[in-house]
């Protein structure tokens, strides 16, 4: 649910570099590699609305994966050119990730993965995760001239 369909249009479309799929006046749905779908966005029963309230139920967080770093630094560079804020970026050794919000408030990580063989393991072979910074300056050095 959205609010405001054309605030999520241009922000997913227009900034995050999703497809339009459907447009409807009080619908979208949006897609990134050709998939009829991935997010789908109404305004139904919430036209106008607002967020939930701090202390409800909901997802934490809605995990969007890029193919691969050069990608991702695509990505960040259109949040930065759009000004949009990051709420933290960290390097957890298997992924990079950002982390937003997007104009409703939800919670998003654009992330890529490192190949499994640069996952870090304990002594004990167990896959760990880490909670470092991410270079921003060098994900963005890696961002292609068109992003």
């Amino acid at each position: 649910r959205t609010a405001d369909i054309d605030r999520v249009h241009d922000f997913y479309v227009g900034i995050l570099g999703f497809e339009v799929i459907v447009r409807m006046p009080d619908a979208l749905f949006v897609s990134a590699g050709g998939y009829h779908h991935h997010l789908g966005f109404n305004t139904w029963q919430s036209r106008g609305g607002s967020p939930p309230p701090t202390g409800t139920t909901g997802l934490y967080h809605v995990a969007i994966r890029y193919p691969d770093r050069v990608a991702l630094a695509g990505g960040l560079r259109r949040l930065v050119r759009a000004r949009w804020p990051l709420d933290g970026a960290t390097d957890h050794g298997t992924h990079e990730a950002l982390y937003l919000r997007d104009p409703d408030q939800n919670g998003l990580e654009l992330y890529w993965d490192r190949p499994s063989e640069h996952w870090p393991l304990d002594a004990a072979g167990h896959l760990t995760f880490v909670g470092g910074p991410v270079d921003l300056q060098d994900l963005l050095a890696q961002a292609p001239d068109d992003a």
